[in-house]
């Protein structure tokens, strides 16, 4: 299942196939060992309140949402081999390709919403 994540307060497109990652080993896993991370996608990781970068091999835009859609803490260009802080108040987290938050004017305290996208059976 993919999903359109949009920034609902500046009427922005984050995404557009992010993939969600709700069970241990996905989200464990999460993007290590990808060799890059096209526009237009991004995992959500759901629950989750802290990531690490460990064995990535990009910079990443992060995002930690509270249970309403609305950013509580953002990085932008995280670089691999790193561990963020715990964000109490986070609920989830959406990891984007970097430059995607400051491109699309993306700032704390706005509001993301997620919706499926059905895909298209061959």
């Amino acid at each position: 299942m993919r999903w359109r994540v949009n920034n609902e307060t500046r009427q922005r497109l984050l995404a557009d196939r992010a993939e969600q990652a709700t069970g241990f080993l996905h989200r464990f896993k999460g993007l290590m060992g990808r060799r890059s991370l096209a526009v237009g996608d991004g995992l959500h990781i759901l629950p989750c309140n802290s990531i690490h970068t460990f064995f990535m091999r990009i910079p990443i835009d992060v995002v930690f949402l509270d249970r309403q859609g609305v950013i509580v803490k953002q990085l932008s260009a995280l670089p691999p081999w790193r561990a963020t802080s715990v964000y109490f108040q986070s609920r989830s987290v959406l990891e984007l390709p970097a430059g995607v938050l400051e491109a699309s004017g993306t700032r704390e305290g706005d509001r993301l919403t997620f919706e499926r996208v059905s895909e298209a059976v061959p």
